[in-house]
Parts: C-alpha cells; structure tokens; sequence
C-alpha cells in the first residue's frame, strides 16, 4: 500500500495522464510511472514493489503494436534497458565448477511479456548475450505488426530478403540477405507480418512479392523458425501447414 501511494503521488506531481473510466488500480499503476532500470536491467532479488510493477504492467502491453518493428532495431544497450534480467543455477558444461556460480540468464521483454534464456555458457557475460539474440529473434517471430494493404510495397527489410527473382525487388537492394545476417530478423518479421494480414495465404503474399507462390514457399521453408511462425500463422486460420 505504501508503495502504491507513492507512486500516485509522483503521478500526480508530474501530472501524467491515467485512463478514464478505470476502477483498476493496476492500471493507473502501469500507466503513470516508469520504474527506472540500471544498465543490465534489475536483478533477481527485487523489492516487492518492483515486481508488482512489473507483473501489473506486462498486463497493459500488447504484442501486436506499431512499436513491434521499433525493437528490432534498438542495439543492444537499448534492448537491455526494455528488459528484466533474473540470474539463476542451470546444469551445464562446467565440470567440478558446474551450478556453483549463478551463471544462467532469463531476460523478460517487459513491454511484450516475452522472455529468452540461456544456460550454456559458465560465463554469465556470454549467456546474457546469447540471451538477447534469442529475444530479437522471439520479437520478429511473435509480434506482429499492422500492414497496409491499400498500394502496399514491400519495405526495404523485406526486399532485401526476398529472392533475386522478385519483380518488385530492384538492383539497388544488394544480395539477398540469409538467415545469418543481423538484417534478417527485421525483414521476417514483415514478412510475417504480411502473411499475417493476408490470413495465412502464400499465393497472396507471393503476388504482392513478385514472387511465385513456389518461390515465396521455398524462401519460408528455408528457415525453421520462419516456417514454423508462418505454420503457427495458417493453422490458427484453419489452413494446412507447409511442409
């Protein structure tokens, strides 16, 4: 209680807006007051009022929001700052040393509520880093973005991506981009987006591409969490899934 009546004070202080019409005391308290995080985000052992925070704010976020394209080109710092860091034993490689140290890390995406870990490593450096690349990959995978579809074209992530065959895809993109480029992510996730909107259809989607719709698959098919994300997409359609 103490600390709710704080942090409505400091609403009110700095005179930050709360919805209308709300009896949900969660929600002003999501709304209102940004907790402040350190360098690596907070650690494990929280103060109470911080994880009630949290836990009450990952409720108000959606996972589908204009902003969803925004985090994929924060750099990490920036990310990390986004996130809720929590250390923990794992077993793992490490022999004698092994589930001494609390090396392993969780990070939660407080804005989308997702989370990625990694235990792999004896060093906690080396896991975190493990730990954010999963979590941009998470990110293009599971937040979904609006399109367009009046005059679409494709962004120029996406372009980059798409086979040299593609009629709307011009000299100026360079090669094609593979899954082990940074620039990947970026331009799966509008694909996925597309896809999204178009309910699942790779025949529509491949129009809009310039593409084939044998073309387009071979491209999804190409990559594991690519077509597992655009399968998710066409089951929840009622719609078989690519093999």
């Amino acid at each position: 209680m103490a600390t709710t009546n704080v942090v409505l004070k400091s609403a009110k202080i700095l005179r930050l807006p709360c919805p209308r019409g709300s009896s949900s005391r969660s929600r002003r308290f999501c709304c209102t007051f940004r907790h402040p995080l350190n360098h690596w985000g907070s650690s494990h052992k929280q103060s109470e009022g911080s994880f009630l925070f949290y836990s009450l704010r990952s409720r108000c976020s959606s996972s589908s929001s204009a902003k969803g394209r925004e985090f994929l080109v924060l750099s990490d710092e920036e990310l990390m700052r986004q996130c809720e860091m929590d250390t923990f034993k794992a077993s793992g490689p490490g022999g004698q040393h092994r589930n001494k140290r609390e090396s392993a890390v969780r990070l939660k995406h407080i804005p989308t509520g997702i989370t990625a870990q990694a235990v792999e490593d004896r060093s906690q450096h080396k896991n975190r880093a493990s730990a954010l690349a999963r979590l941009r990959a998470l990110l293009a995978v599971k937040v979904r973005n609006p399109v367009d579809l009046d005059d679409y074209s494709p962004p120029p992530e996406l372009l980059q991506i798409l086979p040299l065959k593609s009629t709307v895809r011009s000299p100026e993109c360079g090669p094609q981009i593979g899954p082990n480029n940074s620039k990947f992510l970026p331009g799966m996730q509008a694909l996925l987006d597309l896809i999204s909107t178009l309910d699942g259809s790779i025949s529509e989607t491949a129009k809009l591409l310039g593409l084939t719709t044998g073309g387009l698959s071979r491209l999804i098919l190409s990559n594991d969490s690519l077509r597992m994300a655009v399968n998710d997409i066409r089951i929840s359609k009622g719609m078989k899934p690519l093999k």
